[in-house]
């Protein structure tokens, strides 16, 4: 008896079980809702459902990524695509697109001005205030692969009526952490044996882990302190894994209203 040949495509929970070791937040409903937005069209079966082929997954792996990692709103995430697919469909018809991984700019790639803009969805007048606040360095005329997570940090700020300037604070306490986890390291970094410099480098890593964690869990207890314990920072990420984008892209909403201003916001 022959074996069964292993079907084409999946259907939407064994999508979920390939995605979830890697996006364990992946549901149905956000799977669904990335298809009605148009960034998704997985085949339909006569009785109406989804399936998924392996290209499918691909680009699912790809949106996941670009929203996790990188804040990228789902406009720029399916203008991305387009031009990943172009040469495929200019090319034959069972050409395969390749969804490069979303977790930094490949090979400490650097950015354009109008690269950055387009990819965190910020404007040039708040690019410009976030390198004059000293936020955004450039490496000559162009930006590092940490100025994408920083740029789309700030975008999703001005949501809540977040200015360049009010960052000025994070700016200075990152500097000052950054300052401590270098003179813990240096004794490392001045050892003359092999590895020395790989040594310091994983130190310097575990200790930014840890302040980090640090980092939210004062922020967090002084919001309890405050009143806000309800303020839902643990289901957000804040203490252990930092903020979490909405599935969207969108600006938060209150009450069903959009946030425009941020009271208290110090200058």
């Amino acid at each position: 008896m022959s074996a069964q040949p292993a079907r084409a495509y999946l259907g939407i929970s064994e999508v979920l079980a390939q995605l979830r070791a890697d996006f364990p937040d992946v549901s149905v409903s956000k799977i669904r809702f990335l298809e009605t937005e148009g960034l998704i069209t997985p085949a339909r079966s006569p009785a109406g459902y989804r399936r998924f082929g392996v290209a499918d997954v691909d680009r699912l792996r790809y949106i996941l990524a670009a929203q996790r990692d990188h804040y990228l709103p789902l406009r720029v995430i399916k203008e991305r695509l387009a031009r990943l697919e172009a040469p495929a469909a200019s090319n034959q018809a069972s050409a395969k697109p390749r969804y490069p991984s979303q977790q930094s700019p490949p090979d400490g790639q650097l950015l354009s001005r109008s690269e950055l803009v387009e990819a965190a969805g910020l404007t040039d007048a708040l690019l410009t205030e976030l390198e004059a606040f000293g936020l955004l360095r450039r490496v000559g005329l162009h930006y590092g692969p940490d100025a994408l997570a920083v740029a789309s940090a700030a975008v999703r700020l001005t949501a809540y009526g977040v200015e360049a300037r009010h960052l000025r604070a994070v700016r200075a306490a990152a500097e000052r952490e950054t300052t401590m986890i270098e003179s813990l390291v240096a004794p490392i970094q001045r050892q003359r044996a092999a590895g020395a410099r790989e040594l310091a480098a994983r130190t310097a890593g575990e200790l930014a882990d840890l302040v980090m964690r640090l980092h939210g869990a004062l922020v967090e207890g002084a919001l309890a302190e405050a009143g806000l314990a309800d303020a839902g920072l643990t289901g957000a990420g804040l203490a252990e894994n930092g903020p979490r984008s909405g599935l969207d892209g969108r600006r938060p909403e209150r009450d069903g209203r959009q946030v425009h201003g941020a009271e208290g916001a110090s200058a």
